[in-house]
């Protein structure tokens, strides 16, 4: 077995999905699922087959999103895992809408952060491992700390 770092390339910081799912019709379903959920949502998506001809499957409203999906699922190359970029919305928007997907395993990460994923190679392909999601916190809380975190939640429209 060998294991690999693989860095999320992700220069401007977009949210993005990472996770796993078990069926080629996931790259229709988690489409129809997300324009469901917030219409006029620009993103885009890219699941890797991991059977059949095994090809990086595509599909978004954003053709830069999906590039990055494309890229970042070409870079991982572990089978039936799945990119989502996003580029007017925040994972929070469409999460629950894509765990709620028949095929939809697991979610690895859903972030803007600089990431990285571990994946391990065998005789078969990759298989992730895990994901270092941003950087190890340098503290706690203060009350300080505590109010400037209400402020931003209120200034994006998620606390009154």
């Amino acid at each position: 077995m060998q294991l690999d770092i693989v860095k999320i390339h992700n220069p401007e910081a977009q949210n993005l999905i990472f996770g796993q799912s078990h069926f080629i019709k996931t790259v229709e379903d988690i489409h129809e699922a997300i324009v469901a959920a917030v219409p006029g949502i620009k993103f885009g998506l890219a699941f890797c087959e991991a059977s059949g001809p095994r090809l990086i499957r595509t599909s978004g409203t954003d053709e830069a999103m999906v590039k990055l999906a494309e890229e970042n699922a070409r870079k991982v190359g572990c089978g039936h895992t799945f990119f989502i970029f996003l580029a007017n919305a925040f994972p929070i928007n469409v999460l629950k809408t894509v765990q709620n997907v028949a095929e939809v395993v697991t979610i690895f990460c859903a972030t803007a952060n600089p990431a990285e994923v571990i994946v391990a190679h065998t005789h078969l392909g990759g298989s992730v491992l895990g994901v270092v999601d941003g950087a190890s916190p340098l503290g706690i809380e203060d009350k300080a700390d505590k109010k400037e975190r209400n402020e931003l939640l209120k200034k994006l429209g998620y606390k009154l």
